[in-house]
């Protein structure tokens, strides 16, 4: 039996002159993630991409599914059998290949898409036909055109004739790396991994960066900030993670700075920080978590006097969302179970009584200029520590 995988693009579809780039960007990721499945040739096609295991009947396609469901790029993907391209030969072979379907159903019908135009007969025929097939073999099924409860397809494509029982979703979005390179920082809560994922999906290609401060913060709480990539890598690639030691900074602010204005200047100065660590990777946005007016430092104004820190263009996916909607992503990638894990991390060392929920840009600057930061910035810059996260 020639089983294979069809996986069909959404977005990549629409580009124009470029749209090779990216095709060849979305098979290098599906490559990537299939290095370990055993020998399989993948080529493209009329927005389709197609993948062939060398031994079929030894192939995990269950497993394999569930990995091509989380990379970026790809809309649908569908588990099929090829045939030869022949009236005949689909009625030899759909209805033993969708059996165990067509004998739970009770209802369903015949889609028939022909991109190879010479084939003798038209879409309505080949479902006529093959639909009049089924029947004759399935006497608990009956044609219903409107909702029915199986859709049965007929492919006829450049290579062969493809039968599957439907599709299921992929992650769509645009292929990861194909956008560029991103910084997202990363912290133990809910709203940084599912910004992260909003971007990949993007087609960027990510960093994070982690700022601990102990004692205050705990390896527990580090440990929790690394899982949580892990649990993006299906969706991102490998990560390199750097980690920053934010101690002596943060006891500089509360030593040195209005207390009101504690958190503001935190985040510019984590800014600041992320700035320079970029400049050694080429990279030239950050991305973050934040969502307007969730918290005291996500008003407008504090979200300007942040961004006044920094020359890179900051990235917000999360801006417009609800809290709810933010929760049931977390869920969909499987963060949402680490993210509420009772670790404290660096942003909620320090917290003031009283944040200042409009803090003005020149008295931030004015207070944070009360101390000279930069030689500490410096030293945490060069104490910052990298490794890469991957499956």
């Amino acid at each position: 039996m020639n089983e294979l995988i069809l996986m069909k693009y959404g977005e990549i579809a629409l580009k124009g002159l470029n749209k090779s780039s990216f095709e060849d960007i979305l098979l290098k990721n599906i490559r990537w993630r299939m290095r370990d499945m055993g020998r399989l040739r993948l080529r493209k096609a009329q927005s389709t991409i197609y993948l062939e295991p060398e031994n079929p009947e030894s192939f995990d396609f269950d497993e394999a599914m569930d990995r091509l469901t989380k990379i970026f790029g790809i809309a649908s993907i569908s588990r099929a059998l090829v045939v030869e391209k022949s009236l005949d030969a689909i009625q030899k072979e759909i209805c033993g290949y969708l059996e165990d379907q067509l004998s739970s159903a009770r209802t369903f019908k015949v889609e028939t898409r022909r991109s190879d135009k010479q084939f003798p007969l038209k879409s309505p025929e080949i479902s006529a036909e093959v639909g009049g097939t089924i029947l004759s073999r399935f006497h608990n099924l009956q044609v219903d055109v409107h909702d029915p409860e199986l859709v049965v397809n007929v492919e006829i494509r450049d290579f062969g004739a493809y039968i599957h029982a439907g599709s299921i979703p992929g992650a769509g979005g645009m292929p990861v790396s194909s956008s560029g390179k991103a910084m997202i920082l990363i912290s133990g809560g809910l709203d940084s991994p599912v910004a992260a994922y909003m971007m990949a999906k993007r087609g960027l290609s990510l960093e994070a960066i982690h700022f601990v401060s102990p004692p205050y913060t705990s390896d527990r709480a580090l440990q929790k900030v690394e899982t949580l990539c892990e649990k993006l890598v299906p969706y991102t690639g490998s990560i390199k993670f750097h980690c920053v030691p934010f101690t002596e900074i943060q006891e500089a602010i509360k030593e040195h700075c209005p207390e009101e204005l504690f958190t503001v200047i935190m985040r510019r100065l984590m800014m600041k920080v992320a700035e320079e660590v970029c400049k050694k990777q080429d990279i030239k946005a950050l991305v973050t978590g934040e969502s307007l007016a969730q918290v005291a430092s996500q008003t407008l104004d504090a979200l300007y006097c942040t961004d006044n820190a920094t020359d890179l263009v900051v990235l917000r996916p999360l801006i417009g969302m609800d809290k709810s909607e933010i929760i049931k992503i977390a869920y969909q990638i499987d963060t949402y179970e680490t993210s509420i894990l009772p670790y404290e991390d660096c942003c909620t060392v320090f917290t003031p009584r009283h944040p200042r929920t409009r803090p003005k840009l020149h008295f931030v600057e004015k207070a944070e200029a009360g101390f000279d930061f930069r030689p500490l910035l410096a030293k945490a810059v060069e104490d910052t520590t990298c490794k890469t996260i991957t499956l």
